[in-house]
């Protein structure tokens, strides 16, 4: 029976009752996957409008790009309980890697608008996976709350990078070189995959054996065929089970909806500022690209030293604090039409709205039982995901018959409820067995 007990170890299990081998690596390892992460989303509110311009399209058709981002999270979400019980934590990393690999190598050619778009599937799909089981192994490691503020900042830092990047080479003479900036991801996922592929290189592998086969070995008339499929079987009805304990949990979803209004806030804003900036307080494009830095540089700042803090007055009371600071922050970007004032009170939202994600993490991490914690966190990003699709696409919708000036009203909103939402999610101490 204690052999049975040791196969059936699951590798989260493995990360809380060992010394884990090149653990700093692996964290570095995950804090530039998070990176590579921030200079994808980081670049769209920079590029938007160049994107408008070379393809002729208006506004409505950007909501393509978020639906499709928000597709990629969906098949991650369908497939991540079942993806763990197949490959291990080595593997499925590099499968996000390699996905963020192919969308970046797709876009500096110039591609049509439909397969541009779709590569927005592979880099969300992509970063899903490695957003998932990243977030998993690192909330398992000691200190894990400074962790998860170091790998969230790195995040925050690769979008600080990226309106530069992207702005530089966006603005040049030529019209159509703003593609020319998806070779720098495209360099930066290469070393993503090796990163991964050299740091977690033990467990980059297939799982072979799991407790179903243990628990019902097949009898002398079965084929090694039929317990094949009984072993798969098995898998499958291990995934199910634990899904199906995972839509109980409330718990679950309400966190689930506090990340889909704080990913509503983030992204929206983030992606329409500079349009904003451009259309109604008319900046001009090749400065106000540069706009969206300030704001995830307060962010990557925030995650950084907010991060200790946090923990230890209470993410639920603090979390408060900061909504109510980015709220008052927001309305003054909206009714004070001076574009300094608005770069100043932005970069400062952004610090508060830093430590949101880790936070979140953290608690969900010791709301979930842990047996599920990698499906549920997967769980919980498809639904903020959902959130970070829904209300940028709904601003490119209105704005395309109303102007993007209604922007700032609904980012007003949607920090309201997510205070609201957060408010009721549960205060959490240890891990649930």
């Amino acid at each position: 029976m204690s052999n049975l007990r040791q196969q059936h170890i699951t590798p989260l299990e493995t990360l809380h009752t060992r010394v884990i081998p090149r653990q700093n690596l692996k964290l570095l390892s995950a804090g530039f996957s998070f990176f590579v992460a921030g200079t994808n989303d980081g670049s769209m509110g920079p590029l938007l409008p160049y994107m408008l311009q070379y393809y002729v399209i208006d506004t409505s058709l950007i909501a393509l790009i978020y639906v499709v981002t928000f597709m990629g999270w969906v098949v991650a979400a369908a497939t991540n309980s079942h993806a763990p019980k197949y490959f291990n934590l080595g593997a499925l990393l590099a499968i996000g890697a390699t996905l963020q690999l192919l969308s970046q190598t797709l876009r500096p050619w110039k591609p049509p608008f439909p397969l541009f778009v779709l590569t927005f599937f592979f880099s969300a799909l992509g970063q899903a996976y490695q957003d998932a089981h990243c977030n998993t192994f690192v909330s398992s490691v000691e200190g894990a709350h400074r962790w998860l503020g170091f790998i969230h900042g790195m995040y925050g830092f690769g979008c600080l990078v990226a309106p530069f990047v992207a702005t530089t080479v966006a603005s040049a003479r030529v019209p159509s070189v703003w593609t020319l900036f998806y070779i720098f991801p495209l360099g930066l996922s290469v070393f993503n995959l090796i990163f991964v592929l050299f740091s977690f290189a033990e467990s980059v592998c297939m799982i072979k054996k799991d407790i179903t086969s243990e628990e019902i070995p097949p009898s002398e008339g079965t084929s090694s065929a039929q317990g094949t499929v009984a072993r798969e079987s098995g898998r499958n009805k291990s995934a199910v089970e634990e899904l199906r304990q995972m839509m109980k949990l409330r718990s679950l979803w309400l966190i689930s909806l506090f990340f889909f209004f704080y990913l509503g806030v983030g992204t929206t804003a983030g992606g329409w500022v500079v349009q904003y900036l451009v259309e109604v307080r008319h900046g001009k494009l090749s400065k106000m690209g540069y706009i969206p830095s300030g704001y995830y540089g307060g962010l990557t700042i925030g995650r950084l030293l907010l991060a200790e803090p946090t923990y230890r007055f209470g993410e639920t009371r603090m979390l408060l604090v900061y909504t109510a600071l980015s709220l008052v922050l927001q309305l003054i970007f909206w009714l004070v039409p001076n574009i300094i004032s608005s770069a100043v009170v932005f970069s400062i939202m952004g610090f508060f709205l830093g430590p949101f994600f880790a936070a979140g993490v953290s608690v969900a991490s010791r709301l979930l039982p842990k047996h599920i914690q990698s499906a549920g966190l997967g769980m919980i990003f498809v639904v903020a995901q959902a959130g970070g699709a829904i209300f940028p696409s709904l601003i490119g919708l209105v704005a395309a018959k109303a102007g993007v000036s209604v922007l700032q009203p609904i980012v007003v909103a949607l920090i309201v409820i997510m205070g609201i939402t957060w408010y009721f999610v549960p205060a959490a101490s240890d891990h649930l067995e």
